[in-house]
């Protein structure tokens, strides 16, 4: 079986290093890096830079996921804020008699 994970080698900050991703992390990320007119080079090395902690695929993983969650929340149609559904209201008496 072959595997899902492919390590594939980068150079960041004139240094070759290599990740293990899986193609739609890799793929997802060279679209983002595309949308934000960046080398991948770059994006990955702000990626090393910026994150806390893990290795470097796993923050890559963490990156692309959170891109795509922005990108999720942005296309989301706005609701009121003051907007409570029907099924959301707590029951009164009067309702609880009025089901009996």
């Amino acid at each position: 079986m072959k595997s899902l994970v492919i390590k594939r080698s980068i150079v960041i900050a004139g240094h070759k290093t290599s990740v293990s991703l899986e193609d739609m992390f890799w793929t997802g990320l060279k679209d983002i890096a595309e949308r934000q007119h960046v080398t991948l080079s770059t994006m990955v090395g702000d990626i090393d830079t910026l994150r806390q902690q893990g290795n470097l695929s796993s923050a890559i993983r963490l990156f692309v996921l959170d891109q795509f969650r922005k990108q999720a929340t942005d296309q989301m149609p706005k609701r009121r804020p003051d907007y409570v559904g029907e099924s959301a209201r707590p029951a009164t008496d009067d309702a609880v008699l009025s089901q009996g």
